[in-house]
């Protein structure tokens, strides 16, 4: 009896072992996955702080919270179910679907910075699209959905780039992995919009503070100040980055998207100037000018294929409103 209770708690500690490792393997594999979609994520975080900007205080974690909310269930019940049948059954598309994703992300930035370049026209063209005024829940509805739309392209971008990287895999192993990302990265990526969008009541509470910072010279209401002062220009800067990001993102997709397809001449031109510009700069600055270089190609690239969307996109929606 003893003999066989040793041995089946041998096998439990095999097992335990096995399970381990594979957690271990797990954990490893979604870590490469989530640094593997690095870019998008970052892009991600830049872009979600301008749709709150406008609202009131007191809206604008409700606002973030229903779009976490919203990006959470759409990665876990809609798009890793999706993109793991699409994985099994027809790996061929995910690139056409990437590709599909990044077309769209080309025109949010070019169509972000044609308002940004011409805010009259763009008025024009928003009162021409949607001529009723909004009350401000209908504001709220609306900029929750543009949002939730935005996040769901960025939020199949990083699954499809995620299961790239695990396509090797198990079955198991491939959810697993999915699954990890989509609750951390959305965990993370809204909890860092969360606090940036309120850095400027944290400094606003920080100014009615006497005491010293712990560490620094100087008083929390002067710390406080210069954060409430601060931060407009910061989420300004964030907007800017994240237009900036959404159109690279979105150009280096398509044209990785293409070589993918037999038509390499957009990379290897990346490829060899970022080479040729990296060869002929100071090795210390050679990483640094070399993706600069990739960078500004492939956003000029996201920029193109934007504009080019943007009277395309403009004649349906045209079309939708005159049915």
């Amino acid at each position: 009896m003893s003999v066989g209770l040793l041995a089946l708690l041998d096998d439990v500690a095999i097992f335990a072992k096995v399970a381990a490792a594979s957690l271990d393997d797990v954990t490893a594999q979604a870590a490469k996955a989530g640094a593997k979609a690095a870019a998008v994520v970052i892009d991600d975080a830049a872009v979600t702080p301008g749709y709150v900007i406008g609202f009131s205080a007191q809206r604008e974690l409700p606002i973030i919270f229903k779009i976490a909310l919203a990006s959470l269930r759409n990665k876990i019940l809609i798009l890793l179910p999706i993109a793991i049948a699409l994985g099994y059954f027809a790996p061929w598309i995910i690139t056409p679907i990437l590709m599909f994703g990044a077309t769209y992300l080309c025109y949010e930035g070019a169509e972000k910075i044609f308002e940004a370049l011409f805010p009259h026209a763009a008025e024009t063209l928003v009162e021409t699209i949607a001529p009723i005024p909004l009350t401000p829940e209908e504001t709220e509805k609306k900029t929750i959905a543009g949002a939730v739309r935005t996040d769901f392209i960025l939020s199949a971008e990083i699954m499809a780039i995620a299961l790239s990287s695990v396509t090797e895999s198990s079955i198991p192993a491939q959810i697993a992995v999915l699954a990890i990302i989509g609750f951390v990265l959305t965990i993370g990526v809204y909890g860092v919009v969360a606090l940036i969008v309120k850095m400027d009541d944290i400094g606003l509470a920080m100014a009615a503070n006497k005491r010293k910072l712990l560490f620094l010279k100087t008083h929390t209401a002067s710390f406080g100040r210069a954060l409430v002062l601060t931060m407009p220009k910061v989420l300004t800067l964030l907007t800017i980055v994240g237009t900036a990001a959404m159109t690279w993102v979105g150009g280096s997709i398509i044209i990785h998207g293409l070589a993918t397809f037999g038509f390499a001449a957009p990379e290897h031109f990346i490829h060899h100037g970022a080479d040729w510009v990296a060869t002929a700069s100071p090795q210390l600055l050679a990483p640094l000018t070399g993706w600069v270089f990739s960078t500004i190609f492939q956003f000029v690239v996201g920029l193109a294929i934007g504009s080019l969307m943007i009277p395309v996109v403009n004649s349906i929606f045209n079309g939708k409103l005159k049915t």
